[in-house]
């Protein structure tokens, strides 16, 4: 046996020594510095563009509630949500006849989807407007008779065209969430006992909304700047309110970047509102909801007012 210093060993019971720290070397993206570089050097010239020119910036503020500007905007809206009234109602009844086993509502179905997407909005609100060349009188007999002149308005033919169009694309996305919900659902509900109707109403459809509300709420969106095409069918909305007030003014281009103002707001408002809504449907799928904005900053303003050591 060979001799061994006892003195240069450790006791048994010593704790095991601690390591030493690792030293860490970031790695450095010289990428995201050159892209950070030019993004803000062309946002820059941008701005630099826009300052040079001769824009009238004091008009924008000045015409901001003017009342012709906030006439616009309410048609601009009103239209926008009665059009995604037929747009979704109109959506829903033909998704359900896509799903029918009866051949001839299928297929009207299918027609109605395959024409309203293949021809574009804009021809739409045309033919919707100069329908009176072809039909002079519309004729219901037992409820309604009229000129077509006086029967079709600006108001009518922009609700038709931007309504009828929007259903079709409605129906498509809601029945790609009647086709999300598996298929045992429904069976069990009929095992039940619970009617057709009664399964989709109780069943499928509540299931379905969190597929349906994300592309319902960017078509809500769209449909908000789809509506500044009714100037074609001369309905007063807010591009043409902004035009005739820029005309009459002459602050043409200040009236068209005060119109891009006011949808930027809309549309701002519009997807915090279908944020929130996609949150509430979200709560059958996650355990754990993720937090709001707003609960993201009350955290990180509270996390700001603890010490290093936790106390506050």
């Amino acid at each position: 046996m060979s001799d061994v210093d006892q003195s240069t060993q450790p006791p048994a019971d010593a704790p095991p020594p601690h390591p030493e720290p690792i030293k860490a070397i970031p790695v450095r993206h010289y990428g995201r510095w050159v892209a950070a570089v030019v993004v803000l050097g062309l946002v820059a010239l941008l701005f630099r563009a826009f300052a040079s020119g001769d824009v009238n910036w004091n008009a924008i503020p000045q015409y901001m509630f003017n009342g012709d500007i906030l006439k616009g905007l309410r048609n601009t809206l009103l239209i926008t949500f009665l059009s995604m009234v037929i747009g979704i109602v109109g959506g829903v009844i033909l998704a359900v006849m896509r799903q029918s086993k009866n051949p001839v509502t299928s297929s009207v179905a299918w027609f109605y989807v395959w024409f309203f997407r293949g021809t574009p909005v804009y021809v739409q609100l045309f033919l919707w407007f100069n329908l009176g060349l072809v039909f002079h009188y519309i004729d219901i007999m037992p409820i309604y008779k009229d000129e077509w002149s006086d029967f079709m308005t600006p108001f009518l033919s922009a609700l038709l065209g931007l309504g009828l169009n929007e259903a079709a694309y409605m129906a498509e996305i809601c029945r790609a969430g009647l086709n999300a919900v598996d298929e045992g659902q429904t069976e069990a509900a009929h095992a039940l006992g619970m009617s057709h109707g009664r399964t989709l109403r109780r069943i499928i459809v509540p299931q379905a909304m969190r597929v349906i509300v994300p592309p319902t709420g960017n078509e809500v969106i769209n449909m908000l700047k789809t509506s500044s095409l009714v100037i074609a069918v001369q309905y007063y909305d807010l591009l043409q309110a902004a035009q005739n007030v820029g005309r009459d003014s002459g602050v043409v281009v200040e009236m068209l970047i005060l119109a891009a103002a006011w949808y930027l707001i809309a549309t701002t408002v519009l997807s915090i509102g279908q944020y929130y809504l996609e949150r509430y449907y979200a709560r059958g799928s996650s355990r754990q909801l993720p937090p709001t904005p707003l609960q993201r900053i009350r955290a990180q303003l509270a996390g700001g007012f603890k010490r290093p050591g936790g106390a506050a």
